[in-house]
């Protein structure tokens, strides 16, 4: 989500981190900020001067303007809030005594980290989890006594556990830089007497192409003659140098040819880092943020959402009416707040949005919140509209969204609504720590599978050669697996520009049955679950009448491949978690669809990302 650059060498380190930062613009921020160590004056000591601020790169460069560092080292960073509100506080780098870091990530176990640094006497300025990263560093900075920098990194890395991509400058070590990676990425770019780092590729190509991607696990310190690479325990590794040869454009894309593909294969990820500190199993249980929703306290809850949102909330009402026993309703914002709905006291209303902006659902937020409803909203965007009007805020950690067409933040919804959930299962009597432990081992396992799903990519592209040609396209499911059958045809209206109607399978009887014939391709989402025998039935409907089977099924299944046409596989799991990885194989027949036919897969006509006006 956040961008990180740095440099050691002999230029004038400042424009550098600025340019290196506007490259990662892309990849959204609420603050921005830099450390640079000063250029030594007489026998004054070197010190690191950190300028930082909230809000835009403009922002910090109008503080620059009053104040610019002067150095040939520094670190810089744009942040996308996680632990703590966007504020000039909480923007990176952190310093704490002679040492500057920033920080991608999130360490898990921060609060525990806090409170014993706090025992030993630290005092905090910021909210953040990554000031604890500072004073760990510089704690064993001191205690070594040998002004070892990478080897004080390595110690207070061992401390710590979540994710993580840092940089970290210390005034005791002015000729070097030390950073260590650990499920986010970064990446080392080699100069002639100067070196580069960065967590994505376009903020170093100006200056070199020759990088070395740093591993998990790995620690590198960097000084302008080279770098050297350990593990956590101080031993070798050896990375190859690589040469990049995309252009600025792709390399923000990671060399895939749209952003829609790129979000699709970061949808693994983007699950791992919603699900990371959530998901407790001892004892076992789901936890949303630092508040409780007591389901003895809960009259309803109504979801509301627009668009994809809107499909994700379909999925989450079968979630925590099954897991929780709570009776949900399921609102269009655009109609929830125009219907006068009977909302006040004792109920939830759940709003689900990416941008967190989006018009109506924010509308319906301040009408139902002024009815005396509690509001809990579900966005990627931190500090956005929707959540400030919130009580209570569940973020995905989804990272920004280029494409128009929704997919990472879909399924991050999702993970967040199943936590949402469970959280509300266990404390309503309705899960069993056996289920709940059960549920929490097949959402953990849900990223690995996604990542099976997007392998198999390439049948995916040759249907949607084989079909794109249609005019008409008809998605059919059942239970949870009907919000995909119209998420699924969204996503193909969206970017392919072609006419599709998901369907509930059950209904396909009372009308969608005439439009079948040999010309009209149709989507059933067929995974084994309670309803398989009766989408089976449906699918055999279809074939009855010439129409052409593309099914979605489970692994292992050869039954529903001996009657459809063609057959996509996906992993197990259980019903109420499939649609995470039904899903994936839609979005990739779309997007595959729409590049063969040309259109403009990243920015589809008439579309914008964020719906911010009625």
């Amino acid at each position: 989500m956040c961008g990180i650059v740095g440099y050691i060498g002999e230029r004038e380190v400042t424009p550098i981190l600025i340019e290196g930062l506007r490259r990662l613009e892309y990849r959204g921020y609420d603050s921005a900020g830099i450390a640079v160590l000063d250029a030594a004056q007489g026998n004054e000591r070197r010190r690191v001067r950190v300028v930082r601020c909230r809000g835009k790169l403009s922002a910090l460069e109008a503080l620059l303007r009053e104040s610019r560092p002067v150095g040939r080292i520094g670190i810089g960073h744009t942040r996308w809030a996680t632990h703590g509100r966007p504020s000039d506080e909480n923007a990176h780098p952190h310093q704490h005594g002679s040492v500057a870091v920033v920080h991608n990530g999130i360490i898990e176990n921060y609060v525990s980290l806090r409170q014993s640094l706090s025992q030993r006497g630290h005092r905090f300025q910021s909210e953040t989890d990554t000031e604890i990263i500072a004073h760990l560093v510089d704690e064993e900075l001191r205690r070594g006594g040998d002004k070892d920098l990478l080897a004080a990194t390595r110690r207070a890395l061992k401390q710590v556990e979540g994710a993580y991509a840092i940089v970290v400058l210390s005034e005791e070590t002015p000729g070097e830089l030390v950073c260590a990676k650990n499920a986010s990425p970064l990446v080392v770019g080699l100069g002639e007497g100067e070196m580069f780092i960065a967590s994505d590729v376009p903020a170093i190509l100006p200056y070199t192409r020759r990088v070395i991607f740093l591993e998990e696990g790995d620690l590198a310190q960097v000084s302008a003659q080279g770098v050297r690479i350990v593990d956590l325990d101080g031993r070798p590794r050896e990375r190859p140098i690589k040469e990049i040869t995309w252009s600025a454009v792709a390399a923000e894309k990671a060399g895939y040819k749209h952003f829609m593909l790129k979000e699709i294969h970061e949808q693994a990820r983007a699950v791992t880092d919603t699900l990371r500190g959530r998901l407790q199993h001892d004892p076992p249980d789901a936890l949303l943020d630092g508040f409780e929703l007591d389901p003895a306290r809960v009259r309803r809850m109504f979801l509301i959402a627009c668009g994809t949102s809107f499909h994700a909330a379909k999925v989450g009402e079968y979630m925590i009416e099954q897991w929780a026993r709570v009776p949900v309703e399921v609102d269009l914002a655009s109609e929830f707040r125009y219907r006068d709905p009977i909302v006040g006291p004792g109920d939830v209303v759940v709003a689900i949005s990416q941008s967190g902006e989006t018009a109506d659902t924010l509308a319906a937020v301040k009408d139902a919140r002024s009815k005396g409803a509690l509001i809990l909203s579900i966005a990627n965007v931190v500090d956005s509209s929707i959540p400030r009007a919130s009580n209570h805020t569940l973020y995905t950690h989804a990272g920004p969204e280029i494409g128009v067409a929704s997919t990472k933040a879909f399924t991050t919804q999702l993970a967040a609504l199943a936590v949402l959930a469970i959280h509300m299962g266990r404390r309503s009597g309705a899960l069993s720590a056996t289920r709940i432990e059960e549920l929490l081992h097949e959402l953990s396992a849900i990223p690995a599978k996604m990542n099976d799903v997007v392998a198999a990519a390439a049948q995916i592209q040759i249907l949607a050669r084989r079909y794109g040609h249609a005019r008409d396209f008809l998605f059919l499911g059942r239970g949870p697996q009907f919000p995909i059958a119209l998420e699924g045809a969204l996503k193909l209206k969206e970017i392919s520009y072609i006419h599709a109607e998901g369907y509930a399978a059950g209904e396909m009887k009372h009308g969608p049955i005439a439009l079948i014939d040999e010309n009209l391709p149709v989507v059933v989402l067929a995974p084994r679950d309670g309803t398989y025998d009766k989408v089976m039935s449906n699918l055999q409907e279809v074939k009855a009448r010439g129409g052409t089977v593309i099914a979605v099924a489970n692994k292992g299944d050869s039954d529903v491949g001996a009657v459809a046409d063609e057959v996509i596989l996906v992993p197990q799991t259980v019903p109420l978690l499939q649609p995470l990885l039904t899903v994936i194989p839609l979005q990739l027949l779309a997007y595959y669809v729409a590049d063969f036919k040309g259109t403009d897969v990243d920015q589809p006509r008439n579309l914008a990302k964020s719906v911010t006006v009625e």
